[in-house]
């Protein structure tokens, strides 16, 4: 099952394990119980003397097998052969439940083990192996299964149990249920996970962020542009914080990156993870699952700048980076809204899987939507490219490989009008040639949108000036029409949305903030 480098690197990691632990397997006669019971007999012969294997667990998924010490209640269950994307997951939650201590704040860690629901929590999170954001949500709930008896949780794979992806209605993934009812779809942080079922820990997080002393330099935002500015900022021995509401923010979302200077090839969530440790192993203060509101301008030249938070919070510093990236661009067409995690999606590498053996189309031929289409293709029954201009934008390279493709047609000059659907899913597309104005509906049952990005700049209002599009407008140095603001990244005009330029724009603006503070003598003295 393993091949040898995994064996070798798990072996390695097991040997942390420090309590007794029960892997519990639910099993039945077909293919896919063989392949987990081949998998969890090679664990549990690495640490024969710590790990215990039975094969006589009665849970009504099979295959399926829980994680649990001996004598105790069964907390966490996977429905799943969790290798690809959720390998990490497994290990870790190995790890945990053999007494490793996980590495999360100490004060995270107590809230955790501190929840008193009024009923016991249950948890249901569906995920697909390819999916890159999924095993942060797995990960965060296993974490929650594990050191609080009250919360149950069942990790789900939506590609092994798709009669209960179709009897859900799910065309998405994370997705999380409660106790039987939705509670949250897509990347969700163990934090922001925890803010919706502690419901004293908003009040309590307000308070505490708001007591904070007045900060140097604050970056709102952590992705390649936000993160770069706090270690540029941190480096010159200045208090330093960072509010956001994940770390590497859109970053996570992208699966290939291949064109960052000195790096042949990583992953985004790999990447968001090294811009965290960077970022950490500097005297910076990161608040993280942290919704930025509004900006409020200093009263006077070198005074302090107030940023407002949604828990009702407020954060003060002497200069502001705001690198608050931007997301992916709604088509808004009706029936977008409407059917969004219902057929509409936005990450072909997470959700793709769910629409195997059927009929999508994806809106945009640029990069992105070409490179979605591609992987699709090798998914899905049939592909339908819509691209609004006469002639595809990808790299010719792309264009070519997708066109040789035979499960894809192409439509150039289509603007597409509406996504249809029934019963609660999409069901298809309506588009319109834009040369001849003939309307054309394509039967499918799932449409991928890929039509570039829109800055995340709408909480501002009009604290700072901004283009038409939303972009912040900045000069050479990363300054803003607010003596004290800057911005940086995708955010802010900086030409060319790209991971390196955005790190670039980064590293100006706190330079541009540290020349700033300087000269208007708003430098706090160092203690």
């Amino acid at each position: 099952m393993l091949d040898n480098d995994l064996k070798t690197q798990l072996a390695a990691y097991l040997q942390r394990v420090s309590e007794p632990f029960e892997i519990v397997a639910s099993l039945d006669g077909g293919d896919k119980s063989g392949e987990l019971a081949e998998l969890l007999q090679e664990i549990a012969a690495m640490r024969a003397d710590k790990i215990t294997l039975r094969t006589d667990g009665q849970d009504a998924r099979k295959p399926s097998f829980t994680l649990q010490r001996k004598g105790s209640a069964t907390g966490l269950r996977f429905a799943a052969i969790p290798l690809g994307h959720e390998f990490t997951s497994l290990v870790l939650a190995l790890l945990w439940t053999g007494g490793h201590a996980p590495k999360v704040d100490a004060d995270v860690l107590a809230q955790i083990q501190a929840l008193e629901p009024a009923q016991d929590l249950a948890f249901e999170v569906y995920m697909s192996l390819s999916c890159h954001n999924c095993p942060d949500v797995v990960q965060a709930l296993a974490l929650m299964a594990i050191h609080n008896p009250r919360i149950k949780v069942t990790v789900i794979d939506g590609g092994l149990f798709q009669s209960e992806i179709e009897a859900r209605e799910i065309m998405g993934v994370p997705t999380v249920y409660l106790n039987g009812q939705y509670f949250a779809n897509g990347r969700t942080t163990l934090e922001e996970i925890l803010q919706k079922v502690d419901t004293g820990a908003a009040r309590r997080d307000a308070e505490k962020l708001s007591a904070k002393a007045p900060f140097d330099v604050l970056v709102i935002g952590s992705g390649p542009a936000g993160a770069t500015a706090a270690v540029y900022a941190a480096r010159k021995g200045i208090r330093t914080g960072v509010v956001a509401e994940r770390f590497g923010g859109q970053v996570n979302d992208t699966l290939d990156i291949a064109n960052y200077p000195g790096t042949l090839h990583t992953e985004g969530p790999q990447y968001a993870a090294a811009l965290e440790a960077h970022v950490r192993s500097y005297d910076v203060d990161v608040m993280t699952a942290q919704q930025v509101t509004a900006l409020v301008p200093a009263a006077s030249a070198g005074g302090l700048i107030e940023v407002r938070l949604g828990n009702g919070g407020r954060l003060q510093s002497r200069a502001v980076i705001v690198s608050t990236g931007a997301r992916w661009r709604n088509v808004n067409v009706p029936g977008e809204q409407e059917y969004k995690t219902k057929g509409v999606a936005y990450c072909p590498h997470c959700d793709g899987p769910l629409f195997k053996g059927k009929n999508v189309a994806v809106i945009g031929g640029g990069n992105s939507g070409v490179e979605a289409a591609i992987d699709l293709a090798g998914v899905v029954r049939h592909v339908t490219v819509l691209e609004f201009l006469p002639e595809m934008k990808a790299d010719a390279v792309l264009i070519e490989k997708l066109k040789s493709l035979p499960n894809v047609d192409i439509h150039t000059n289509a603007q597409t009008t509406e996504i249809t659907g029934a019963d609660g899913k999409v069901n298809g597309l309506n588009f319109k040639r834009r040369d001849s104005g003939e309307e054309i509906k394509v039967p499918l049952e799932g449409v991928f949108v890929q039509i570039g990005l829109v800055p995340n700049t709408e909480w501002l209002g009009s604290a700072v000036e901004r283009t038409r599009f939303g972009e912040i407008v900045t000069d050479a140095r990363g300054a803003t029409s607010v003596p004290g603001v800057f911005a940086a990244g995708d955010c802010s005009t900086t030409p060319y949305k790209q991971i390196v330029i955005a790190a670039g724009s980064g590293a100006t603006a706190a330079l541009g903030a540290f020349d700033y503070l300087i000269r208007s003598s708003a430098l706090a003295t160092a203690a």
